[in-house]
């Protein structure tokens, strides 16, 4: 499977990441990507930096670096309703966000509950991916989710940190056959994420593509080959 972008990355903004701007650009072009995109944790999650950081994409020269690179954000979802924790005037100045629950920023809910608030974050125009939908903590409805993502043009996300052996979801890989069935049922297109926090796993999606492998999942309904398809997505 052709595998040339990434776009859930994290630099040193994200505070628990370990690599610069730079070198995760540098890394990416050095594997072979054509496009990277940095998404670092938007500020609801302990320890990110304040909204400033998001407010000054402007000068970061897209063309410096001899690879494509998007600018986003990965938003932390804060109620049921879907809600986030950027301002819109700030996501209306970036490239793309992903949108994400996690445990430091909101509590578990009900199925019901997991499912209203990732189907509510796809309706902001900015939000292009739903980050690990398939994280066991947030039990959803895979086939209402790919339904949803597919009715307003979001990608649903094969998290490789998820799926690997002693990371941060475990049980996340025994979920991804639901989610992927739901995704093929509904032609909803996905798109595999290292969620790197240090330069040496950008482009990493080894256990993402052992899945959608095991799973036979159409490779074309696999952003990750179709950089120029990407960029139309987002509107870049």
């Amino acid at each position: 499977m052709l595998d040339l972008l990434d776009v859930h990355t994290h630099t040193i903004a994200s505070v628990h990441a370990y690599s610069t701007l730079r070198e995760m650009i540098t890394a990416a072009k050095e594997k072979g990507l054509k496009l990277i995109g940095i998404s670092d944790h938007a500020p609801s999650m302990p320890g990110s930096f304040h909204e400033y950081y998001f407010c000054n994409f402007k000068v970061i020269r897209r063309d410096a670096y001899g690879i494509d690179l998007v600018m986003g954000a990965e938003l932390n979802i804060i109620d049921y309703s879907g809600s986030t924790d950027l301002r819109q005037d700030l996501l209306d100045r970036m490239d793309y966000a992903i949108a994400s629950l996690h445990d430091p920023c909101i509590k578990p809910g009900t199925k019901e509950q997991n499912t209203a608030a990732l189907i509510g974050a796809m309706k902001n125009p900015r939000v292009k991916i739903i980050g690990h939908p398939d994280n066991p903590k947030y039990p959803v409805d895979f086939d209402a989710l790919a339904k949803a993502a597919k009715e307003n043009h979001v990608l649903l996300e094969c998290n490789n940190s998820s799926y690997t052996p002693g990371g941060s979801r475990q049980g996340s890989r025994e979920l991804a056959g639901e989610l992927l069935a739901a995704c093929q049922k509904h032609g909803t297109m996905v798109i595999m994420g290292s969620d790197a926090h240090i330069d040496l796993d950008v482009g990493n999606h080894a256990c993402a593509q052992e899945l959608i492998q095991k799973y036979q999942f159409p490779e074309e309904l696999v952003i990750n080959s179709q950089p120029e398809l990407f960029k139309e997505w987002i509107g870049a």
